[in-house]
């Protein structure tokens, strides 16, 4: 199913303008200045300006006598333009399929992508979050269709638009969300007419008649009736194989086969250049001029073309073909270098297991459950246990640091730990019993205690914590991992923090 995000940047020309410049501060207003025939007219304004009611449109004069001391810079809009397709191109980052949609927006189609991120909602806020570091105002919405996601953004309140639920998200919206000219968005207001659901509700045929089709088309785009076509924009010097039809295909036998023998041509280019594969984007073409596109990763650099095939294969089964697809595309969108290097003709020997390649399963297990559930834990100095492990990616180097090999530790740990109730028969003894989860068990033996106090040197909370672990056997022969977080005589509670193999 199409999701596609609406990027909103609200003053992108005075954004650039301080990137550039440097100048003036955040908090000064800025404007810049368009003439129209002998009139100097407000064109951008920047937050600090809006928020004293300067607008588009306004004559500088008013302006300046609105706000003294405000700060005029002329436009630029072909630079503007520019440079939104320069981040347009940034944001290929995140899909494959981006487009820009001047003066003040960029379309992100993320079918097929969001996985990498986390999901939909972690990859809106990375986004945006990246770009406000950048000193650049933004918001996004995700939604089935562009226009939707377009009117959300700037007119509602939603930042994800759940799958098939367009109409009602819109409905509720002022005009101006549909994109209309802003002479039939006042003549629609003189009808009586504010909302998009009171649109939608009237009979299309007078509709057509007074205003053209341009408001029907914009409303069924804004429903999500009409596929919107995005034309994306390629990144730049990177390598690409792209295959056209002579007739529309469909089946998913043919688009494996074409997968293939892209991903052929592909890796035979990169290895003239010495380049490895780290990101890798297909995009299919459909005669709707409907672009639907999958992205996948590898951990390591590779030009093995039957491997990144077979990561698309599971994903292949995704792809709406629609009325058929006419060309795809294979877009290397992140290579690193690599070299060839020598094939050991001899078996696996014993100690030889660090040379063991694995990059292969990484791989196909990132594509299948996300590459932020593929990782390996390792070790962390720290006292307290919860703190000794860290996760890091499945291919990364050893650290330096490791687990001591005599200091026992349960198999697993609960992370909080949970409470328990405990009953010890002498103070800061083992407990005799103890419920946990609604179950009594009852202690045939232990060992402990083994005292763990907070790090000190991290915060001054930590000085005052203390633990004294056990380590328990029940009397149906399961081993436990107990800590009492303070002496009996000071009201210690007993917590469950882990359970031994």
């Amino acid at each position: 199913m199409r999701r596609v995000v609406s990027l909103y940047l609200p003053t992108w020309p005075t954004d650039r303008i301080r990137r550039r410049k440097g100048a003036p501060p955040q908090d000064e207003p800025l404007v810049t200045v368009r003439t129209e025939g002998s009139r100097r007219l407000v064109g951008a304004v920047d937050q600090a300006a809006h928020a004293l009611s300067l607008r588009p449109g306004q004559t500088i004069a008013h302006a300046q006598a609105m706000v003294p001391g405000l700060h005029i810079v002329d436009a630029t809009p072909e630079e503007d333009e520019a440079s939104l397709h320069e981040l347009a191109r940034w944001c290929i980052g995140y899909s494959p399929i981006v487009a820009p949609n001047p003066p003040d927006g960029i379309w992100i189609d993320i079918a097929g992508a969001s996985h990498l991120f986390g999901g939909e909602e972690q990859l809106v806020t990375d986004l945006v979050q990246r770009l406000r570091s950048q000193s650049i105002k933004a918001d996004a919405c995700v939604a089935d269709a562009p226009g939707t996601a377009w009117g959300m953004v700037r007119y509602g309140k939603q930042a994800i638009v759940p799958p098939g639920r367009s109409i009602e998200a819109v409905e509720g919206l002022p005009l101006p969300a549909l994109r209309l000219p802003q002479a039939t968005v006042e003549a629609l207001h003189r009808l009586g007419i504010e909302r998009i659901g009171q649109l939608a509700a009237m009979p299309r045929a007078p509709i057509v008649r007074r205003f053209g089709k341009e408001i029907v088309l914009r409303l069924d785009q804004a429903f999500g009736h009409v596929v919107e076509p995005l034309n994306p924009l390629l990144p730049k010097d990177v390598p690409a194989r792209r295959v056209t039809f002579a007739e529309p295909v469909g089946r998913l036998e043919d688009l494996q086969s074409i997968v293939r023998r892209l991903a052929d041509g592909l890796c035979r280019d990169l290895e003239r250049l010495s380049l490895g594969i780290r990101r890798l984007d297909l995009v299919f073409e459909r005669i709707d001029r409907c672009s639907v596109a999958l992205r996948i990763g590898t951990a390591r650099a590779t030009r093995e073309a039957d491997h990144l095939a077979r990561l698309f294969d599971e994903r292949l089964q995704t792809i709406d073909p629609g009325f058929g697809i006419e060309a795809a595309v294979l877009i290397a969108g992140k290579v690193e270098p690599l070299s060839e290097r020598q094939i050991e003709a001899k078996e696996l020997k014993e100690g030889d297991a660090d040379r063991v390649d694995l990059s292969r399963l990484v791989d196909r297990l990132s594509a299948r459950l996300g590459p932020k559930r593929v990782y390996r834990l390792a070790p962390v100095e720290s006292r307290v246990p919860e703190r000794t492990m860290k996760r890091i990616p499945a291919l990364a180097p050893a650290p330096d640091a490791h687990w001591p090999e005599d200091l026992p530790r349960p198999a697993r740990l609960l992370d909080p730990p949970e409470p328990v109730t405990a009953m010890a028969l002498l103070p800061d003894h083992p407990p005799a019993f103890f419920v946990w989860r609604k179950v009594r068990h009852r202690v045939v033996r232990a060992d402990g205690p083994e005292r763990i106090t907070g790090e000190w040197w991290t915060s001054e909370r930590e000085r005052s914590s203390l633990r004294d672990y056990y380590r328990v056997e029940s009397e149906q022969g399961t081993r436990f991992w107990l800590f009492r977080d303070a002496p009996t005589a000071e009201g210690g509670r007993w917590w469950m923090h882990g359970f031994f193999a």
